[in-house]
């Protein structure tokens, strides 16, 4: 039998990492996660994942367990900045930025229309 053209296609490390940490956002209850790709757009990651959290405790549990998952399934240890506060978390994955928020504070930087890159912007949500 002859083999599929998916199963002769590479894995792409990027792609699995990408896919696995909107599965971890997925798994807990993030809110509005918007996945931006940045590749040949900019040098600093071929994706940007924005999503919220509905409290600081929240979103600070997310960007913990995503942390750890992605340390215990890519050995690569992310940067996180902005955990003490919650507010605004940043985790560096390399290839993929993550940025977790409470809504308002979200709401406030816009961050999906900052890198919407001439596409049209996404609907305002309040």
């Amino acid at each position: 039998m002859p083999a599929t053209a998916s199963a002769l296609a590479p894995i792409d490390p990027v792609d699995v990492l990408h896919k696995m940490i909107l599965s971890s956002l997925d798994d807990d209850q993030a809110i509005e996660t918007v996945s931006i790709p940045l590749a040949g757009k900019s040098s600093i990651a071929d994706h940007m994942v924005i999503a919220s959290g509905r409290s600081t405790r929240q979103v600070a549990s997310m960007a913990t367990k995503l942390a750890e998952r992605i340390k215990a399934e890519t050995g690569r240890r992310a940067r996180i900045e902005g955990l003490p506060a919650a507010d605004w978390v940043l985790i560096d994955a390399g290839d993929v930025i993550v940025h977790l928020f409470r809504p308002e504070v979200r709401s406030f930087y816009n961050l999906e229309r900052m890198w919407a890159f001439g596409e049209a912007p996404p609907p305002a949500t309040h």
